[in-house]
């Protein structure tokens, strides 16, 4: 029992008491530890850590001389053209050298100069067009102002991609307007008439109108939740029939399958 509980003067404290120690685990060694110390010997380098054992000492004879870091330039070579493997032109003639004499030509340049002057067809200027007071020019063929495309050969045609996009849609119309045959000959379709077309316009415009009287007649603060949600239904179903009314509208030939 621990002394706290008892007072000093408890004949309890007499009695002497063991020391409790705490026994402490062994420290963990792995089994692989001398496995380990020897493979780290092996692969260990012997100039790892203290660098190599002999060190080469440098010869007396090798010192360094004087001038011997300096660039040297290249020896020289004798110099020579980049074609000296080809004949040489001969040289100017000096001011003191006589022209040969007594050597003519078979052409005639002064006669076909004349010809080719006499033949030539004078030049027409490049047209031009000033577009400021101190007569600035420009050339007329870059402006915009010369009809060059009405002279190519397919102008006033149309383009053949427009030929095949044109072809596309027809026959895309053609096999529509077959099926629209063949599911109106198996009852699976039927083709509203005139009559029912303008009926079923007629109907939708009137429940339109009503519609809109409901709406015109809400009151303008919508401060519960109720006219909220009035407000809101009635503005989805008026935009459901402006649909419906435009649909109608629009195409005049309307298909219904039958049930």
């Amino acid at each position: 029992m621990s002394s706290t509980i008892f007072p000093p003067e408890s004949i309890y404290n007499l009695i002497p008491k063991e020391e409790e120690r705490s026994v402490v685990a062994p420290r963990y060694m792995s089994k692989f530890r001398e496995q380990v110390k020897q493979e780290k010997k092996l692969t260990k380098s012997c100039n790892k850590t203290m660098g190599p054992p002999k060190v080469d000492v440098p010869s007396p004879e090798k010192y360094l001389l004087k001038h011997s870091k300096e660039k040297k330039l290249p020896e020289k070579k004798a110099f020579s053209y980049g074609d000296a493997s080809q004949p040489r032109k001969p040289r100017v003639p000096t001011q003191t050298e006589a022209p040969l004499m007594g050597i003519h030509t078979k052409k005639s340049f002064v006669k076909t100069n004349a010809i080719g002057n006499i033949m030539a067809v004078p030049c027409k200027p490049q047209p031009a067009y000033a577009d400021t007071a101190h007569g600035d020019r420009h050339l007329l063929e870059d402006s915009g102002l010369v009809p060059k495309y009405i002279r190519k050969k397919d102008y006033g045609r149309t383009p053949e991609y427009l030929e095949q996009r044109r072809e596309e849609v027809r026959r895309a119309q053609e096999q529509y307007d077959n099926y629209v045959k063949e599911r109106l000959k198996d009852g699976a379709m039927k083709q509203l008439s005139k009559d029912e077309h303008q009926s079923i316009l007629h109907g939708l415009k009137k429940n339109w109108g009503e519609l809109n009287q409901q709406y015109q007649g809400l009151s303008v603060v919508t401060d519960t939740v109720s006219k909220k949600q009035k407000k809101a239904w009635l503005e989805s179903e008026m935009k459901q029939l402006e649909k419906d009314i435009d649909l109608m509208e629009r195409y005049q030939t309307i298909y219904i399958a039958n049930t």
